[in-house]
C-alpha cells in the first residue's frame, strides 16, 4: 500500500529524513514512533504531499505522492495534531463542506456524513455548533472527514495528544474499528502504550534513521535473543536445567529455588515441546509463562534513551 524507498529530506545542511525505506501493507496499522526531532513529521507531511522531498520517493498504491497532486490527495485521509475546524459551522455543515470539497454531490455528502458521524458516535450532534464540541469529539470529527472520500489510506498524527482517559479509550476503539474494516492505518503517537494495544506493527526513526519496523513481537523477540520463559519446578531442579541445556536455542539465564528462567528462539508450539520435555523427564511443574515486553522498554533500547 504505502511504499518508501530512500527517502532524503535535507535543510540546507541538516538532514531531517536520510535515505528513509519502508513499506506498509494493505489493511496494516502500523504505529510510528521517535524522539522529537527523529523525522517522523516530517515523513509524514512528505506522504500527504504537504511537503516536497529532497530524494527519494513515495508511492500509494502505486500513485506518486508528488506535492499537490490530485490523485495523491483522493487517496490519503489525513488528520493533523492541531487540527483545523470552522467555530462557526455546525456539524453536518463542516462534513458538507469538506464533501463538496472534493467535488462530492449533495445527496452522497448526506448519506456518507450521517454513516461516518455515527461511526465516530457524534450522531446526536449534527445541529450543534463545532465550537461546542469537546476536544476529543472534535478529534473524533475530524476523523470523520478525513474519511468522506473514503482514502485508502488513513493518517493521523498524535490523534491522541490532548485527550482525556476517556477520549483517548474512544479514539483507540474507534481506530480498532476501522482496522478490523480493512483500512490501512498509520498513526504517529508519544504515547507507546497504547499503540501497543492497537498496532499490527511498528516502525522506530531516531536522528532521521529508520532504527527498525516490522510486528512488534518480532521485533523484540530479535533484540532480545528470544523469548523469557519462567518455569516453576517443584522437583527436579537439576535434571529441568539439563534437560534445558541439552536443546537448540535454549540459553539457561537464571536457576533459582523452585524456579527456572530460560531465553528461547522457538514459536510457540515449540514452547510447548519443551515443556512436554520437562514433564517426559519426570520434572514436577507448577506453573509456567512467558515474560511480556514493553514498547516503552524497547523505545529506550533502540533510541538509547532519548526523551520525546
Amino acid at each position: 500500500m504505502l511504499y518508501i524507498n530512500n527517502l532524503t529530506k535535507n535543510y540546507g545542511s541538516f538532514t531531517a529524513v536520510n535515505h528513509l525505506t519502508l513499506h506498509i501493507p494493505e489493511g496494516d496499522l502500523f504505529g510510528f514512533v521517535g524522539p522529537n526531532g527523529a523525522g517522523k513529521t516530517t515523513t509524514i507531511r512528505i506522504v500527504c504531499g504537504l511537503l516536497k522531498a529532497s530524494g527519494g520517493a513515495v508511492k500509494i498504491g502505486g500513485t506518486a505522492a508528488d506535492v499537490g497532486s490530485r490523485e495523491m490527495k483522493r487517496l490519503i485521509g489525513y488528520v493533523p495534531d492541531f487540527f483545523g475546524v470552522y467555530d462557526n459551522l455546525k456539524v453536518r455543515e463542516y462534513m458538507d463542506l469538506y464533501g463538496s470539497m472534493y467535488g462530492m454531490y449533495s445527496r452522497d455528502i448526506a448519506k456518507l456524513a450521517d454513516d461516518l458521524l455515527e461511526l465516530v458516535n457524534l450522531s446526536d450532534k449534527k445541529e450543534v455548533y463545532v465550537d461546542t464540541l469537546s476536544r476529543g469529539m472534535k478529534q473524533r470529527l475530524c476523523v470523520a472527514r478525513a474519511l468522506l472520500h473514503n482514502p485508502r489510506l488513513l493518517i493521523l498524527d498524535e490523534p491522541s495528544s490532548g485527550l482525556d482517559p476517556r477520549a483517548r479509550v474512544e479514539m483507540k476503539e474507534l481506530l480498532k474499528n476501522l482496522h478490523s474494516m480493512g483500512k490501512t492505518i498509520v498513526i504517529s503517537s508519544h504515547i507507546l502504550s497504547e499503540l501497543s494495544e492497537m498496532c499490527s506493527s511498528i516502525g522506530i526513526m531516531n536522528r532521521g534513521k529508520l532504527v527498525t519496523a516490522g510486528r512488534i513481537e518480532d521485533i523484540m523477540q530479535q533484540l532480545s535473543g528470544g523469548t523469557r520463559i519462567h518455569i516453576h519446578i517443584a522437583s527436579e531442579m537439576e535434571t529441568a536445567v539439563r534437560v534445558m541445556k541439552e536443546q537448540d536455542r535454549v540459553t539457561v539465564e537464571s536457576v533459582r529455588e523452585n524456579e527456572l528462567i530460560i531465553s528461547y528462539g522457538g514459536t510457540d508450539e515449540e514452547i510447548c515441546g519443551l515443556i512436554g520435555r520437562l514433564i517426559q523427564n519426570q520434572v514436577i511443574l507448577t506453573g509456567f509463562h512467558r515474560e511480556e515486553g514493553s514498547l516503552e522498554s524497547l523505545f529506550m533500547q533502540l533510541t538509547g534513551g532519548a526523551a520525546q
